[in-house]
């Protein structure tokens, strides 16, 4: 599970947490029933927001259906979501995925540097590229703009000079066709610009926001990074994601939606939380900041290092490496169920705790 935009049950009225997990699940299950269980792996947040803005368009177009017993669920049955907006963020997150790997395998990151491991990656990037764009097809998705942006990102890192802006404008433009294409998919085509809006701030916010989150590990290993290349520094950074996190509200603004409660927690509040978190964090790790708690092991690398992160992948995170920093936290720290600002009222129904989860009301089903 990756992506910068991380609900948690403590930080979200019940009602909300149970769609974006329905969202979730449904995600997850539409990769294993069409591409195999290997798919899953790309299951991430944020890739979930396509089929968020699909339901909020049209929710009676939206169908759900109970799910079995899933392990990540503690062996409970669940209500998922099974629509054209979960197929069409599983195409997305497929394409983009099979984008990352090949960029790993070209540039020899890590364990992508032996040949064996390159060879199979490669294998499993064009299986995931060719998924992806067979369901984007059926859905009458053009995945166009998601394959040139792999490739132009490519391109502008190679650029001895390249301004920030220009380093984002990639991942913008991919997550701008996605997002407008959901308004085709509801037919609602008056939304499209507004979700073209929406879709290049997020997709900026994104990008900028792994680069900060990266940002300290890549200084040590002497590898890429936004910021290292375009010469711009955390408040540069965090201007940009500030500017984007306001146009992104207004965007969501003039979005003609039925359901607009999930959108505001995720595309409103949750955002500007994960802004906070992620600069926090890069704070913490300047010179002068508290030390790395002695209790964790450096990262060795390598192919320990990947099983690891699989592992942690396929526990949705209740296993943590011995290097990693969350390893000595609670489930809530990890979570990072901060968001409510201590309201106390948060799943447990609409008394109080609407406000802080940016929904509208009643409307948002906590009830």
């Amino acid at each position: 599970m990756f992506g910068i935009v991380r609900p948690c049950r403590h930080g979200m009225c019940g009602g909300l947490f149970k769609e974006w997990m329905a969202h979730l699940c449904g995600l997850c299950l539409a990769l294993r029933d069409e591409h195999g269980h290997a798919s899953r792996l790309v299951t991430n947040y944020d890739g979930l927001l396509v089929s968020v803005l699909t339901e909020a368009q049209a929710p009676a177009s939206s169908p759900h259906r109970r799910a079995a017993a899933c392990a990540l669920r503690g062996f409970k049955g669940a209500d998922v979501v099974e629509a054209e907006g979960v197929r069409l963020a599983a195409a997305v997150s497929l394409i983009l995925a099979a984008g990352k790997v090949r960029d790993h395998v070209e540039d020899g990151d890590g364990v992508y540097a032996r040949r064996l491991v390159a060879a199979g990656a490669g294998r499993v990037a064009a299986r995931w590229s060719a998924a992806g764009t067979g369901t984007a097809a059926a859905l009458g998705f053009d995945p166009a703009p998601l394959l040139v942006a792999v490739e132009e990102q490519a391109r502008l890192e190679r650029l001895p000079d390249p301004g920030l802006l220009r380093l984002t404008a990639p991942t913008e433009a991919a997550v701008a066709a996605a997002f407008a294409h959901t308004a085709v998919l509801t037919g609602k085509p008056h939304n499209r610009e507004a979700l073209e809006e929406a879709g290049r701030y997020f997709g900026r916010l994104a990008h900028l926001l792994d680069a900060v989150e990266d940002l300290a590990r890549d200084r040590a290993r002497g590898a890429y990074n936004p910021l290292t290349a375009s010469g711009a520094d955390l408040v540069v950074a965090r201007r940009h994601c500030d500017d984007a996190l306001y146009g992104l509200r207004l965007a969501v603004a003039e979005l003609d939606l039925e359901r607009r409660g999930l959108v505001n927690a995720l595309l409103v509040g949750e955002t500007g939380r994960a802004v906070d978190r992620v600069f926090g964090e890069a704070k913490r790790e300047r010179p002068g900041a508290p030390p790395r708690d002695p209790r964790l092991r450096p990262d060795p690398g390598g192919l320990l290092s990947l099983l690891c992160a699989a592992a942690a992948c396929c526990t949705c995170g209740l296993y943590r490496p011995p290097w990693d920093e969350e390893r000595h936290k609670s489930c809530c720290e990890r979570c990072d169920a901060s968001g409510c600002d201590g309201c106390g009222q948060c799943g447990d129904g609409c008394s109080g705790c609407c406000e802080c989860c940016s929904c509208d009301g009643c409307a948002c089903g906590c009830d």
